[in-house]
């Protein structure tokens, strides 16, 4: 276990951040590579969402990408999709940029997008001229800390009186350090940047004890700092490393799929009780981000987990519908239960009712899923070859049923389905609010309903391949 993911929050601070008055243009002067499509992206409970981009942006041009003042002041991911030459493959970089109510020039190499000398910003610019500057004097704080961090995780004789005055310098200054945070979100309170200076606060460990009782007191002081009571809490990216190196804490203990399921659902309910007692913006963000990783990786109970935090007004959640329709389904989509009905398309786009399909395998396995969904397509990667296994294939007969809907994203389903020969193609208009979705309630993919073909009762909803085999047998 790297306790260098040791972070925390700040205390007690009631902070007043300017909030911009009128739209915010971002103009971004490309250097060093040939061309770059810009894209500017919120964190929104965990998930991502573009709110701004720019398609082209050439080499010595300006690109310019305009924010509301209903999303600002924020924190952004800005992500550079770049060509280094004309020919080039695009490739990815990613920075985080905060905006408030000032007007920004950035002038960026996205081959060095966090780099200082590549990357910089107008003269007088505030928010990121202060991250920038609380980042560089807190990285030096730092490093004497991981120093003690790393004698105190490695020393074989933690009774001994050398480590234990190791603890209790390595103690006093965390206690310095923590100070030193909170002074400094203190002194720039007027400066929205300083909002993630509190994710740097330290929590205290149990340095002397065994490996799962570091862990577990990690957990029980990992929110000792933080005041959920400040709403633009969840107006910066950090919040959501922060609860992904929480969730990750417990992650770290599971031995097994079900073990992990039961310590994710453990860890969500208990921030969500932190969170409850701050800010309704903050408690609904912390909602949503559970929400989220409960639907990625198919944990049922985490998501029921969830249904009393639906019936309070205070919390703002922007999930409550899909919560709901997850809900239900979960009620509806059980082994034993007819499937819903629905009208499928072949590849000649003649109409038939699922239920009339007919086959000579014993089973009939939906699969929702999307070619441009990278969990899909690893998912399809080990499904389609499995599955034309001469076994395989009859037991189980595949519909493919896609969600891809943007002009896109289906060219990419056309190209991706010749690959994947013998199974039954057919693409859902309306994507994940088509009929054939709603039905299922499937509202993130890959999704996937193995099916009995004689009777069209549900056998199972696995999430992998084992659990598909498991179910099969």
């Amino acid at each position: 276990m790297n306790f260098k993911i040791l972070i925390a929050a700040l205390s007690m601070l009631v902070v007043h951040v300017q909030v911009a008055a009128q739209e915010v243009s971002l103009n971004i002067h490309l250097r060093g590579v040939y061309t770059s499509k810009v894209s500017l992206q919120t964190v929104e409970g965990g998930s991502i969402k573009t709110i701004a981009e720019n398609p082209v942006i050439r080499k010595g041009e300006i690109g310019t990408l305009k924010v509301s003042k209903e999303q600002l002041p924020a924190a952004f991911v800005l992500r550079f999709d770049y060509k280094e030459k004309e020919n080039s493959d695009p490739y990815p970089s990613e920075r985080q940029i905060f905006i408030n109510s000032q007007d920004i020039d950035m002038w960026v190499n996205p081959l060095y997008v966090n780099n200082p000398d590549s990357t910089w910003f107008q003269k007088g610019e505030k928010e990121n001229a202060l991250f920038a500057q609380f980042s560089k004097e807190n990285t030096r704080k730092k490093e004497k800390l991981g120093l003690l961090q790393n004698f105190l995780m490695g020393y074989d004789q933690p009774q001994s009186a050398f480590y234990q005055s190791g603890v209790e310098e390595y103690e006093k200054r965390r206690r310095d350090y923590n100070a030193w945070v909170i002074a400094q979100a203190k002194q720039y309170q007027d400066v929205f940047a300083s909002h993630a200076f509190i994710f740097q606060y330290l929590p205290q460990i149990a340095w002397k004890g065994t490996e799962a009782e570091r862990l577990q007191s990690l957990i029980a002081s990992y929110f000792e700092g933080m005041d959920f009571k400040d709403p633009v809490l969840a107006k910066t990216t950090d919040l959501k490393d922060w609860m992904n190196q929480y969730v990750n804490i417990y992650g770290s203990m599971a031995t097994t799929e079900a073990l992990r399921d039961s310590l994710f659902t453990l860890a969500g309910q208990r921030a969500i009780e932190k969170a409850r007692m701050g800010h309704p913006v903050v408690y609904g963000w912390m909602v949503d981000y559970f929400y989220n990783g409960y639907e990625s990786f198919n944990i049922t109970p985490g998501i029921k987990m969830l249904e009393p935090y639906l019936n309070d007004p205070r919390c703002l959640t922007s999930k409550r519908l899909a919560i709901e329709k997850r809900l239900k389904g979960i009620e509806t989509l059980v082994p034993g239960a007819v499937s819903p009905d629905f009208m499928l398309k072949d590849e000649a786009g003649k109409s038939l009712a699922f239920h009339k399909y007919k086959t000579s395998a014993r089973y009939k396995l939906l699969l929702f899923w999307s070619a441009s969904c990278h969990h899909c397509t690893e998912l399809v990667s080990k499904l389609h070859p499995w599955q034309q296994q001469t076994k395989n294939k009859e037991l189980a007969d595949v519909l493919a049923i896609s969600l891809d809907e943007t002009e896109t994203e289906i060219p990419v389903w056309e190209k991706a389905k010749r690959n994947l020969p013998g199974w039954k193609h057919s693409r859902a208009e309306g994507g994940i609010n088509s009929p054939e979705a709603s039905a299922y309630y499937v509202l993130s993919t890959p999704t996937m309903v193995l099916v009995d073909a004689k009777t069209n009762k549900i056998v199972a909803l696995p999430a992998t391949i084992d659990q598909l085999n498991a179910a099969m047998d």
